[in-house]
């Protein structure tokens, strides 16, 4: 989601005032706010718990075949949702001749809106093509949420850090939309693994919802719930407060990991900038008189392709093929990365005069500036990068002895060829603009909404299964791999 998009949509009456006055109505409801000294009661509860000594990390299952897709969804709201759904559609083919590689899907990272979707698909697999619409896209999801200032209480929960917390969207994912599941759930289908993204605001850093950062903290993420995950990765700041998780390294029996002493001594130039920057948050986790808790906002502020914690989890693993592991590049050939881009471009009329922007178009067009800047620096990164993980993958296959290769290959596919070299990755990005400038014109007036007219979520779904049939790199994918059976229901 972008978040600066959605403060403009949420307090659009501000559109409607010059900004002087804004700025005298503000400072009046401050006065009166200092004068009452009213206090309101924002849930800022601790929404993680420690470690058993019961549980342990486990490696993830081999979940990969020979043809796999990863899919990364942006943010944007339920725009973003209902696009990428309609990606998802496409995937699973249609009438006119597309064959159904739905079943290749076998990784999904995720930001904001796209979260929802990822969440959902990752708890109930193909049922999602059938019910995602009328379950998730068509709810009213910011019926009881708190979306104008102009209030007394409004402006004191902004001072207190947003105008909504977990007891608006939280409660309402976890009990409507995602029945209590937590992340024990959520691993228990083989694919795809689902990564949900979030921004660690003290440390500025992506924060992934995975069990590798959860043993970091000293947490346990198989009890932890699914839809606080997705809300943290949609908290968007001033609209929501941020997602409160505790540090528990007092007394934690989990050690260290090893790769943060190794990255986070020192930066030599030789190391990716946003790993030296985890690398120091996760030593900020395990020092409680420098963090305590680690406050959580919508993943789009840091990354909103969430991209960064692939790169972040492969220099971490300091293994050619992380975050894959052996058996699943060994009986790989080919990888379709697909990031689904749902943010707008953009927008605004004051390009065309001299006069503006407002201080308040000033504002969103800064925050959106960084954000897209991010984005598309973090896109570049990540074709350098597969590029590079192909070349070591490659290089770690054709290394092998070959008794370490018998060990480690499918024994279904024992009788058939199998090549060293013969692996691929490739990357590819579907966004509005693949459908045209009209088209994307009219995706583009979409607001960053959390609940959206009827005629703009179809028209979403429209749009990114349009946009997903037509895209070259999947329609070569879909020409070279004749769909197979599964052994495993996704």
């Amino acid at each position: 989601m972008n978040p600066a998009n959605t403060v403009l949509n949420s307090t659009s009456c501000l559109t409607m005032m010059n900004f002087c006055s804004c700025r005298s109505l503000a400072a009046m409801l401050l006065t009166q706010l200092c004068l009452l000294g009213c206090a309101t009661s924002i849930d800022t509860r601790v929404v993680n718990v420690p470690k058993s000594t019961l549980t342990s990390s486990t490696p993830p299952p081999t979940v990969l075949g020979e043809k796999v897709i990863g899919l990364s969804l942006s943010g944007g709201g339920m725009r973003a949702a209902a696009f990428s759904f309609g990606v998802l559609q496409a995937l699973a083919g249609n009438s006119q001749g597309q064959s159904d590689v739905i079943d290749d899907l076998g990784f999904i990272s995720s930001v904001s809106g796209g979260s929802l979707l990822a969440a959902y698909y990752g708890l109930n697999g193909r049922q999602t093509l059938g019910s995602f619409r009328s379950n998730v896209l068509l709810k009213d999801m910011e019926r009881g949420m708190r979306l104008s200032p102009f209030s007394i209480v409004a402006l004191q929960r902004l001072f207190e850090g947003g105008l909504n917390d977990r007891s608006n969207l939280a409660n309402w994912l976890h009990s409507d939309l995602f029945n209590g599941a937590t992340f024990a759930q959520l691993k228990r289908r083989p694919r795809p693994v689902v990564w949900i993204n979030a921004t660690d605001v003290y440390n500025r850093t992506p924060f992934v919802f995975t069990e590798q950062v959860f043993d970091a903290l000293c947490s346990d993420l198989a009890s932890f719930s699914v839809a606080e995950a997705v809300h943290a990765s949609m908290a968007v700041p001033l609209v929501f407060t941020p997602v409160v998780l505790e540090t528990f390294a007092q007394g934690c029996s989990t050690p260290s990991p090893a790769w943060v002493d190794r990255f986070s001594n020192g930066d030599n130039g030789s190391i990716p900038r946003v790993t030296h920057a985890v690398a120091l948050a996760v030593r900020n986790y395990r020092n409680p008189l420098v963090q305590r808790y680690v406050k959580l906002v919508d993943g789009g502020v840091t990354d909103n392709y969430g991209l960064s914690s692939i790169a972040i989890a492969r220099a971490a693993a300091g293994t050619p093929f992380a975050p894959m592991r052996a058996e699943d590049v060994i009986n790989l050939k080919h990888m379709l990365f697909i990031v689904v881009d749902s943010g707008r471009s953009p927008s605004g009329d004051w390009a065309l005069k001299t006069a503006g922007p407002s201080g308040l178009d000033l504002a969103v067009a800064a925050t959106d500036s960084a954000i897209d800047s991010a984005t598309r620096i973090s896109f570049d990164a990540f074709k350098d990068m597969l590029a590079a993980w192909e070349a070591d993958v490659r290089r770690y296959r054709c290394n092998l002895k070959p008794e370490e290769l018998a060990a480690l290959r499918d024994p279904k596919n024992m009788s058939t060829s199998w090549k060293c070299d013969d692996v691929r990755f490739e990357v590819t990005l579907i966004s509005f603009s693949d459908l045209g400038t009209d088209r994307a014109a009219l995706l583009n007036q979409i607001p960053t909404r959390l609940t959206l007219p009827v005629s703009d979520i179809d028209a979403a779904i429209s749009a990114g299964r349009d946009a997903a049939i037509a895209n070259p790199a999947l329609r070569r994918y879909r020409m070279t791999h004749k769909n197979t059976s599964r052994d495993i229901d996704p």
